[in-house]
């Protein structure tokens, strides 16, 4: 339903997105992850028809992105990551422009979202908090009910309550078979709702996979409590990566067949504890670009 294949887009900085090639099937949910300035947003434009690549193509539902842009527009749903509101209207305002522009006839799953999300449009838009404009924003993209939704850092402003909420949007959307690409720093949202994710940095993206498959390839950390604390010099003296030292406790960290062989440097030590760290996705995130000598 989303496809990026080959794209590439220079800006006159140097900067922008190169080879970039992920595609999101039908009720399938993919996390688009990278720190600022990585390229998501240029890849959002991209898919959007807001920007024309400079090598490479975009298509939703098979229409080209630049192309049939209008076509999209009925089909598609998006929260975008600086959301700017029209001057001096109301919540109310907004929305029935939005119902007019895409040619809506019932408003009853604006009216659910409203109340889901516990909005309230008669202010003026200028009035309102991060938070409103966000649920706003949620509203305005959810409320056609479209097959393919770009969210762009969707829960941005929002309370936990309302985060928790949203999750549950969204795996309901995933249910029902929508197509999402969703760019977002919260990893627990990450990590509860996508099926895959692609990890961009400076422009290029270096992995993409299943998110279980991506935690499982990556370095496993344990928490061993020695009954001595220079013993965590010994075990460092062996060639083991050691993190965190909070007293006697240490984080160590290894990969794949290297599991074996801390198990049998440990029967050497005098252990008090010894537990699996459960590794979450930002572990993964921040392993990846700690490797790429960024932190």
């Amino acid at each position: 339903m989303v496809m990026v294949r080959n794209v590439t887009m220079t800006y006159p900085s140097g900067k922008g997105i190169f080879d970039v090639d992920f595609s999101v099937g039908q009720g399938q949910v993919l996390g688009y992850l990278g720190p600022n300035g990585a390229g998501k947003t240029t890849t959002i434009r991209c898919l959007l028809g807001f920007t024309r690549p400079d090598a490479g193509t975009c298509s939703i539902a098979g229409l080209d992105c630049v192309r049939h842009a209008p076509e999209i527009q009925n089909i598609l749903g998006y929260i975008p990551g600086e959301i700017a509101f029209l001057d001096g209207m109301s919540g109310h305002g907004f929305l029935s422009f939005m119902r007019n522009m895409r040619h809506m006839k019932d408003d009853a799953r604006q009216k659910q979202l409203i109340e889901r999300f516990e909005l309230d449009p008669r202010k003026e838009i200028k009035k309102f908090s991060k938070g409103m404009k966000q649920k706003l924003g949620i509203v305005t993209a959810f409320m056609h009910n479209p097959d393919v939704l770009i969210l762009d850092e969707p829960t941005s402003g929002l309370d936990p309550l309302m985060q928790n909420r949203f999750v549950e949007l969204i795996l309901e959307q995933k249910k029902a078979g929508k197509t999402i690409l969703m760019s977002s720093h919260m990893f627990e949202e990450v990590e509860r709702t996508c099926d895959e994710v692609v990890i961009i940095r400076n422009g290029k993206l270096i992995e993409k996979g299943r998110v279980g498959t991506l935690k499982e390839a990556q370095r496993k950390a344990y928490l061993v409590t020695f009954r001595r604390t220079e013993d965590i010099d010994r075990i460092a003296a062996q060639n083991f990566s050691v993190g965190h030292v909070i007293g006697n406790t240490a984080e160590l960290y290894v990969k794949g067949d290297e599991i074996a062989r801390l198990v049998r440097a440990l029967a050497a030590f005098d252990i008090e504890a010894l537990e699996a760290k459960v590794q979450t996705l930002e572990d993964v995130f921040l392993n990846y670009y700690a490797e790429e000598g960024s932190a």
